[in-house]
């Protein structure tokens, strides 16, 4: 028994010692923040992710309540912010909208989510 759970404890720590470059680009924060209320539109929606991405095969959208896209279709990573995903808006009324985003990372590792925010209620 006690081999078994030396076995385990080995294998977990090498499980957790994994290099950080095979991980995925999971969303670390925005801004808007997830699911935060803001009380003015704001001017673009920012991404970062865990690691960095790859520019040709990550992408976010914003649509309002029904469903139109309230992005200017200008996402992209910035220059010297490679974990950075960015999109402009145009002026948003009241209400609540949702983030779509889907990103391969330099790994080639796609992951992909949805958030909502808020403005102007909060």
């Amino acid at each position: 028994m006690r081999r078994i759970v030396i076995a385990l404890a080995i294998g977990a720590a090498a499980i957790g010692a994994a290099p950080a470059g095979q991980s995925h680009a999971f969303l670390d924060h925005a801004s808007p923040a997830v699911g935060s209320s803001v009380p003015a539109s704001p001017p673009i929606l920012a991404l970062w992710f865990t690691q960095d991405l790859e520019p040709a095969f990550s992408d976010v959208t914003v649509t309002n309540e029904a469903g139109q896209r309230v992005d200017l279709g200008n996402s992209h990573i910035p220059q010297g912010s490679p974990a950075e995903l960015q999109i402009g808006l145009k002026p948003l009324p009241p209400g609540t909208y949702l983030v779509s985003w889907h990103v391969v990372s330099v790994d080639t590792h796609p992951t992909e989510g949805t958030f909502t925010f808020e403005v102007g209620r909060g």
